[in-house]
């Protein structure tokens, strides 16, 4: 599956736009990196427990993402843009979004 943060594809002609396509997950945090990432605040620097989380929720989002457009008959998706915000106290909702297009 192609995903592009572009409105289009370089080289290739869209001949079908099928629609909105999304990819969800919310994950609570980690006590234990939590804790962490409260010590790490009096010192400063890079949360590292809490960046690796949100990779991996991106990517999982991404991957939901990537299997809606499948279930639509997609090629491709075309600007594709990550949206997160705070769910209660202690969970994160990350959604990967897009346009499911057909390529020529």
């Amino acid at each position: 599956m192609l995903i592009s943060t572009m409105n289009d594809v370089p080289g290739r002609q869209i001949t079908e736009v099928i629609g909105e396509v999304t990819g969800l997950t919310v994950r609570s945090r980690n006590a234990g990196v939590q804790f962490g990432a409260n010590l790490k605040a009096f010192v400063g620097g890079e949360l590292g427990g809490l960046t690796k989380q949100l990779m991996q929720s991106r990517e999982e989002a991404k991957q939901r993402l990537i299997e809606s457009a499948e279930a639509v008959g997609a090629d491709a998706v075309v600007a594709m843009r990550f949206d997160a915000s705070e769910v209660g106290q202690n969970a994160q909702e990350v959604v990967a979004y897009g346009t499911a297009v057909k390529l020529g």
